[in-house]
């Protein structure tokens, strides 16, 4: 169940016209921070995402399942179900028995993947994978939707780490 505050901030994200994954972003790190609370693990960062995403899709924010290719087709049944949980296309049935298990086992599972180092490891092979037009898109876009103050931390931020790169 995800906290009020999480979904507060999902919904506000969405009239502030930002995009499903944004306000999905606000998912995953909730998710990331209960790992580094030690209230559970996960076996990789890629899982925590997982598990914030699809906690997003089940609470109506309207993140569409991969399409096919771009993931197993076990993973793009499970983010259709979800999102269907979501826009309420769909009655979801309590599995208390599955549900016990699941948590069972992500108890077992190490915190190091909510690292720092860990998370940044997976953002740089993720960005790998895309082509250097589609990151710069996605900037611009984000920069459309950051507004003024916004944007002018974000510029402060920039000339910080190349001052940095340069020393």
């Amino acid at each position: 169940m995800p906290e009020k505050r999480t979904v507060e901030k999902a919904r506000k994200d969405e009239r502030a016209g930002k995009a499903p994954t944004t306000q999905a972003g606000e998912f995953v790190r909730e998710e990331i921070d209960k790992i580094r609370r030690g209230e559970h693990g996960a076996r990789s960062p890629e899982q925590a995402i997982a598990i914030g995403l699809s906690k997003a899709r089940r609470a109506g924010v309207a993140l569409r399942p991969p399409r096919k290719g771009t993931a197993k087709a076990r993973t793009r049944k499970s983010a259709a179900y979800a999102y269907e949980a979501g826009q309420h296309k769909r009655k979801t049935r309590r599995r208390p028995r599955v549900s016990r298990a699941v948590s069972r086992v992500l108890k077992k599972e190490p915190r190091s993947t909510a690292s720092s180092a860990a998370l940044s490891r997976h953002g740089k092979r993720a960005a790998a994978r895309r082509r250097a037009s589609e990151r710069s898109a996605t900037a611009r876009k984000a920069a459309r939707t950051k507004g003024a103050a916004g944007r002018s931390a974000a510029a402060r931020k920039a000339a910080r780490t190349r001052e940095r790169r340069r020393a």
